[in-house]
């Protein structure tokens, strides 16, 4: 629990208008280059870039400030295919019985199927779970606005990797309760993304996309 009326100073940046709008831009260029990668290298990835990515997603907002979230980071081959595994059945049984035929036109430009080598091909998997309550003493304590605080998170997190020059894809092979089994994660916590992280292969390819435009976007009030 946090300690009640505490206060310090705010320390954030102090920017000229200029700065601030040259910042901005920069940041919106840097961002516009992500995509969603499947093809990954087996090139390694230093721990302490992890390190460093998974502390700036925890930097996140959250309710009341419980940081309800769990970051599993795995690099070990066997437990990467244990759940590529588990992860392929799933996703098998969806593109197979349990996707519409609308859902499955609209995944058809992306070219995915229930095959998930990346799982075992890239150097990290970062999977996010979501800590539904605590336990404090004995007692279950609730935390509040789960979903929302760890989905900001996880923005955060995507945003961490294309910034040091990695890729990523977010995985949610539905249902994912056999990431709780693999891992023993404790009964207050729930599966919420499956990230592998790491170099693009030489090969990739992604998808021929165009994001929605600014005017799509946005509605002004003035």
């Amino acid at each position: 629990m946090q300690e009640s009326g505490k206060f310090i100073p705010y320390e954030g940046a102090k920017l000229k208008p200029s700065e601030t709008l040259e910042r901005s831009l920069a940041f919106y260029q840097i961002s516009n280059l992500r995509r969603s990668v499947r093809d990954f290298s087996s090139d390694p990835v230093d721990i302490e870039v992890i390190n460093n990515i998974i502390k700036t997603a925890g930097t996140a907002p959250s309710g009341a400030h419980k940081q309800p979230w769990t970051f599993c980071v795995i690099s070990n081959p066997e437990l990467k295919k244990q759940i590529r595994v588990a992860a392929e059945q799933e996703e098998y049984e969806s593109y197979q019985n349990r996707m519409s035929e609308e859902w499955l036109q609209d995944l058809a430009p992306l070219g995915t199927d229930w095959n998930n080598p990346f799982l075992e091909n890239a150097p990290w998997l970062i999977i996010v779970f979501k800590r539904v309550y605590e336990y404090i003493d004995g007692k279950k304590w609730q935390n509040y606005y789960v979903n929302e605080s760890v989905g900001i998170a996880c923005g955060m997190l995507i945003s961490a990797i294309h910034n040091a020059g990695l890729v990523t894809l977010t995985h949610t092979p539905s249902p994912m309760n056999f990431l709780t089994k693999i891992l023993d994660r404790p009964d207050n916590e729930r599966p919420y993304l499956l990230m592998p992280v790491g170099h693009a292969a030489p090969s990739a390819q992604v998808p021929d996309l165009t994001r929605k435009t600014l005017e799509e976007l946005t509605v002004l009030y003035t």
